[in-house]
């Protein structure tokens, strides 16, 4: 009687080992070699406003996106950067329900300027006050590269921009004011970043921005998210976050972020472009905001 009333305990305690293993997940896991998934977290923003799911093939919405191409005044996009933006399916499209933003090494010419790299840059004709962002995305790699998803006011002034040729660029930057949910540099691969600029931290001087490392950034969806409220701005990967804004004394100078801002896609190729580099890919499962 002993030896069975033992051997029934050892099944049980087997069955109840089994079954806390399974649901911890320890055992059995739920497969990520596609996304790491989201961690969910308390939003006041629930409704769903505006999304690109980017089903299909072929070439972008353009209900919803613009190809920003202008290059700015001397030839060259800020900071010394090397590559034309343009609007070819080359450089982005949809493709087995993502879109592809693809950055090549060829030569081209556009505009008077001959360039040895491509990519795109997008601008979303929908722009809001407030809300949540997330973008389910993977990351293009190799030293050089620079790719980008962000918020700029709608009414920056700036050439090319969509919302400036629709009569709304009155302000300049960095007065305007800028969003980075995510910046990622090829050279620092897996760390992804994000910051805001304004007229009291911008360009090499800005000091509001936290980031950090992630899992295979290139070969892995995360979920990037954006939570901006009238009292702050909360930056996370995967739910995990990693820099919060809020300033004390809220200003013209330290928080612009009381109107419409917009959202760009991009690629850029810093000069330090690894000379081996051919293409690489930015692939965005979907965009979606809430409000």
């Amino acid at each position: 009687m002993t030896k069975r009333v033992l051997t029934y305990k050892r099944i049980i305690t087997g069955v109840l080992l089994f079954l806390y293993l399974a649901f911890t997940g320890t055992i059995c896991p739920q497969d990520d070699s596609d996304s790491f998934g989201e961690r969910p977290r308390d939003s006041a923003f629930n409704t769903l406003v505006w999304s690109d799911e980017f089903d299909g093939a072929g070439p972008i919405d353009s209900e919803k996106w613009f190809h920003q191409t202008q290059l700015p005044p001397g030839g060259s996009w800020w900071g010394g950067l090397i590559q034309h933006y343009t609007d070819r399916e080359d450089n982005s499209h949809l493709r087995k329900g993502y879109l592809n933003l693809v950055a090549k090494k060829e030569l081209f010419e556009d505009q008077g300027e001959i360039k040895q790299y491509t990519s795109a840059r997008l601008n979303s004709k929908f722009a809001f006050t407030y809300g949540r962002v997330e973008i389910k995305a993977k990351l293009p790699e190799g030293i050089g590269t620079w790719p980008a998803i962000w918020l700029l006011s709608k009414n920056i002034n700036e050439d090319g921009a969509y919302w400036d040729n629709q009569g709304f660029g009155t302000v300049n930057w960095p007065t305007c004011g800028e969003i980075d949910i995510l910046e990622h540099w090829g050279k620092n691969q897996d760390y992804v970043s994000s910051a805001v600029h304004n007229a009291s931290s911008y360009g090499h001087e800005v000091i509001n921005l936290g980031g950090q490392n992630i899992l295979d950034a290139s070969n892995k969806f995360h979920i990037y998210t954006l939570e901006w409220s009238e009292e702050e701005m909360v930056f996370s990967v995967d739910g995990v976050t990693h820099f919060k804004y809020e300033p004390s004394d809220k200003n013209s100078d330290t928080w612009p972020y009381d109107s419409d801002y917009y959202v760009i896609l991009n690629i850029a190729i810093e000069p330090d472009i690894d000379p081996g580099f051919i293409e690489s890919t930015m692939e965005i499962d979907y965009i979606r905001i809430y409000q």
